[in-house]
């Protein structure tokens, strides 16, 4: 846990501790030819996660709950509150200058900067509000994003070419957790780093520093409603996790049903989450630019694998080249050890 002091002056309490923007700030100064774009990034993106979790905590008192009566370009019906956190972060973002183009679950093609604002140097690409089945019962739901570079000449607007790469090249990426207290958590290369919000101040303070997996963990994430769509080495693994052996222990099942929720918690303690290609979904159901590639690239951060199971040596998820930008993937990702476990049923 990251040290913190709290100390009560002539004039009340004051909290002594690194909020977001410093840590970004002292983290992009390790960065040769840095400019402080990527602060500006992070801080609208802070902006825009203090304002969805302000909406997000009174969502039963206003009228921001159900569904908006439309579907998006995944083929899901549209809750009003995921259409809030996209047009929430896209306003926050598209005027800083920051970056020259987004992708977003919520719409079919790349959001383009209006002209009226700069231009930047960097891609932004987000799940406005993972979990969103959730919203309605008051559990844990979140916001995914990753950070590239363009590599578009010049300084104009972006294109879909600048979204179009792999995980290895993305330059930071993160997630907000909307939950019993709300965190934001990213990497920039440097190690992942854990925040709280502080709803008194309004801002996120560093709790969590340098986070790191174990190497192996006790639990399983997966959803086990999908068993018989599996593949064979799949639903071996399945039978095999669960099951006790000599002096291993069967798994325990965790599964909330929000990606973020159910990643965040793995982080912390360890163990495996999967959710496997199946007989409905042939390409895998998450989404590889704004899910999965943004997870892996923490979780290697932390010391963790995330692999699609396509090879033996597993399918590293941030060596996968894009060609669409809601292309589908497989995903298995955790604590070393585990997911090596579970290459051993599902790699060819």
């Amino acid at each position: 846990m990251a040290e913190q002091h709290l100390s009560v002056g002539p004039e009340g309490p004051s909290f002594h501790g690194k909020t977001l923007e410093q840590h970004v700030l002292a983290a992009q100064r390790k960065i040769p030819h840095a400019t402080g774009d990527l602060t500006g990034l992070f801080s609208q993106i802070s902006l825009a996660a203090k304002i969805i979790s302000s909406q997000v905590s009174k969502a039963g008192l206003a009228n921001v709950l159900g569904y908006t009566g439309e579907t998006n370009v995944q083929g899901e019906e549209v809750k009003k509150l995921d259409i809030f956190a996209n047009e929430v972060l896209v306003r926050c973002v598209q005027q800083g200058g920051t970056v020259c183009v987004m992708g977003s679950e919520e719409v079919a093609e790349p959001i383009a900067i209006p002209m009226k604002y700069p231009k930047g140097k960097y891609v932004l690409q987000f799940d406005p509000l993972d979990g969103s089945g959730n919203i309605d019962i008051n559990a844990s739901i979140g916001t995914i994003f990753s950070i590239h570079r363009r590599i578009t000449p010049g300084e104009g607007a972006g294109s879909l070419k600048d979204c179009l790469q792999p995980g290895r090249e993305i330059v930071a990426a993160g997630y907000v957790i909307y939950g019993s207290s709300n965190m934001f958590v990213y990497s920039t290369g440097q190690g992942v780093h854990g925040f709280t919000l502080d709803p008194a101040i309004g801002e996120f303070f560093l709790s969590h520093e340098n986070m790191k997996i174990p190497a192996r963990g006790d639990t399983y994430s997966v959803n086990e409603g999908n068993y018989h769509k599996w593949a064979p080495g799949v639903r071996e693994w399945v039978d095999w996790v669960k099951r006790s052996e000599g002096e291993r222990k069967a798994y325990r099942l965790r599964y909330i049903g929000a990606m973020v929720a159910d990643l965040h918690r793995t982080l912390l303690r360890g163990g495996v989450f999967a959710y496997p290609a199946d007989a409905k979904n042939e390409s895998g159901k998450l989404r590889l630019l704004y899910e999965a590639s943004p997870f892996a690239f923490l979780f290697e951060q932390a010391g963790g694998v995330a692999v699609d199971g396509s090879t033996q040596e597993g399918g590293r998820i941030l060596d996968i080249e894009p060609t669409k930008l809601h292309q589908r993937t497989p995903l298995f990702i955790g604590s070393p050890d585990d997911v090596a476990d579970v290459l051993r049923f599902v790699a060819p």
